[in-house]
């Protein structure tokens, strides 16, 4: 069973997050569908790379800078992906879900809790249907650049990118018709609403912490982006 955490972010607001144990979303690669099998193949390829180069930046690990035009424009695009994966995960994951829980700050109430969480995802369905048309139309006209000599590598990203905002609306669609959800209230959760209140080296020591008791790896790193100037 899949758990999600509605973490707090500051202002009253609350954004859902997990961590699944598996990372591999389990996108079906379409059989024979040549083109999709080729955009799936290369979202997974570049979903890993992405995932790796957090990983290295979190360790101190920096890379070179690359030394061709290329090579820096996918670290540049292998960042920003890397930064978007914690927010995304969640509803590619929940697309083969059936039943879920939902830990929750224990001040809020279960039925609470549920329609935050609800009305985050019905954002998401058409946040995300609007950019999966948007980057499908972009991907389109990209493959004008086919003419130019060298790896295309606009289509290349654009590519992923469809994918992702395609996964991610069937999961938030998924989310708020088929899965059953269940409330379970978390004091850690509310200790994290607190913790955003505190001075920078208090907060961030706290917030390790909580991410710690709940088992959470990249919760910090989650929070931090969601929550600027206050974790």
């Amino acid at each position: 069973m899949l758990e999600v955490f509605l973490i707090p972010v500051g202002g009253g607001r609350y954004q859902p997050y997990c961590e699944p144990i598996e990372s591999d979303p389990g996108v079906d690669d379409g059989g024979d569908q040549g083109l999709w099998r080729r955009l799936v193949t290369r979202f997974k390829a570049t979903l890993a790379d992405a995932e790796a180069e957090r990983r290295k930046a979190a360790r101190g690990e920096a890379r070179p800078p690359a030394d061709t035009w290329f090579g820096r424009t996918r670290d540049r695009v292998l960042r920003h992906v890397a930064e978007h994966v914690a927010e995304k995960r969640l509803l590619w994951h929940l697309r083969r879900e059936t039943c879920a829980v939902l830990h929750h700050p224990d001040h809020l109430t279960a039925a609470r809790a549920l329609d935050l969480l609800r009305a985050e995802m019905r954002r998401d369905t058409d946040r995300h249907l609007l950019k999966l048309v948007i980057f499908t139309l972009l991907f389109v006209v990209s493959g004008a650049l086919a003419l130019v000599p060298g790896p295309n590598v606009v289509a290349y990203f654009l590519g992923f990118f469809v994918v992702a905002h395609y996964l991610s609306w069937r999961g938030a669609r998924h989310g708020l018709s088929q899965v059953a959800w269940r409330a379970e209230a978390s004091q850690p959760l509310a200790e994290l609403e607190q913790a955003l209140l505190l001075t920078a080296d208090e907060r961030a020591s706290s917030i390790r912490e909580i991410a710690r008791r709940l088992r959470l790896e990249d919760l910090p790193f989650f929070v931090e982006r969601m929550a600027p100037g206050r974790a």
